[in-house]
């Protein structure tokens, strides 16, 4: 599948939201990804990878302007919400993940192997992380900006891997491949 060259194509969305997934489902689907398995290798906490440029280090260059998206045209990249605030003017297209926010802060704790002890003063900022970032990219007028639900994917892929095909718009999206990617049984820290 070929997306568009002059258009830089994001996933975001919170840490442990989901955005790990929908990289291997684009992929899986035929779409150009952009990312690197030597600085962030998989782990117990994603088994299939991070799908990440640099580790994650992608936030600081873009907060110091000096992250060259023009390199990465026409291909997915991983970009976490709190970096969106550092996109300059251009051309984009922006898949967001939401997850529940207590799945994500589970997933959080669990990483980190301990108790976060403000829990209610972390949920507070990151729901506010979240609202900011999908308010700010909507606002956008260089922005076209997908919402994705992590619990309805996993849960019942196909109604949203054919809204992910939809928006991507290009031809030779392998929906049944995107759906098989998205494997249930990695839908830890699972809330009701």
């Amino acid at each position: 599948m070929d997306l568009d060259d002059h258009v830089n194509y994001i996933v975001s969305g919170l840490e442990r939201s989901g955005t790990s997934l929908l990289m291997q489902v684009l992929r899986a689907g035929g779409a150009p990804c952009a990312f690197d398995t030597a600085s962030r290798p998989p782990d117990d906490n994603n088994p299939r990878g991070y799908f990440e440029l640099e580790g994650g280090k992608i936030i600081s260059r873009l907060r110091d302007g000096v992250f060259p998206l023009s390199d990465f045209l026409g291909r997915f990249i991983k970009i976490t919400a709190y970096g969106m605030r550092f996109l300059p003017p251009g051309r984009y297209r922006v898949i967001y993940t939401e997850r529940h926010i207590d799945e994500v802060l589970d997933s959080m704790e669990k990483m980190a192997k301990v108790e976060d002890p403000d829990r209610e003063g972390t949920k507070t900022a990151f729901v506010k992380l979240n609202d900011t970032t999908k308010a700010g990219l909507a606002a956008r007028p260089d922005v076209d900006l997908l919402l994705v639900s992590y619990n309805a994917l996993v849960g019942d892929p196909g109604p949203e891997v054919r809204r992910i095909a939809a928006f991507l718009g290009a031809p030779g999206v392998d929906e049944v491949a995107m759906a098989a990617a998205v494997d249930a049984r990695l839908h830890r820290n699972r809330r009701a």
